[in-house]
């Protein structure tokens, strides 16, 4: 197997971007396990990485992923949202909803403000 290199990386990063954009979670991480096995410390590598488990419903991955984001980028309001939609995937509304009001105080992105209303009061 030939040596990485950062280049192979940056290749490999990408090219997982592009997967994930097609449809091809599960291509998308197994490029990212060798990114992510090369540079550990790269928040942007596993949180392409969470989006990829999410997006082949491999939720419990996903949420160990983004949480590990959020322990390094605890203001990612991204991050907030993804592990809510995560949880909310998951049957785990009430861990969902303190998750998406925390990405809407960080960002009033209106698709985080819509995600974080409380229920409607009669």
């Amino acid at each position: 197997m030939p040596e990485r290199t950062p280049e192979t990386d940056v290749i490999d990063f990408r090219a997982a971007e592009h997967l994930l954009a097609a449809r091809d979670p599960r291509g998308a991480v197994k490029l990212l396990d060798s990114v992510i096995a090369a540079h550990p410390e790269s928040t942007a590598a596993r949180l392409l990485r969470a989006r990829a488990f999410f997006a082949a419903a491999q939720l419990r991955p996903a949420e160990l992923e983004f949480e590990l984001v959020l322990e390094r980028e605890p203001d990612n309001a991204f991050a907030h949202f993804a592990l809510a939609r995560t949880f909310e995937r998951s049957g785990r509304t009430d861990r969902a909803a303190r998750h998406f009001r925390l990405a809407a105080a960080l960002d009033p992105n209106p698709e985080y403000l819509r995600a974080a209303r409380f229920p409607a009061q009669d």
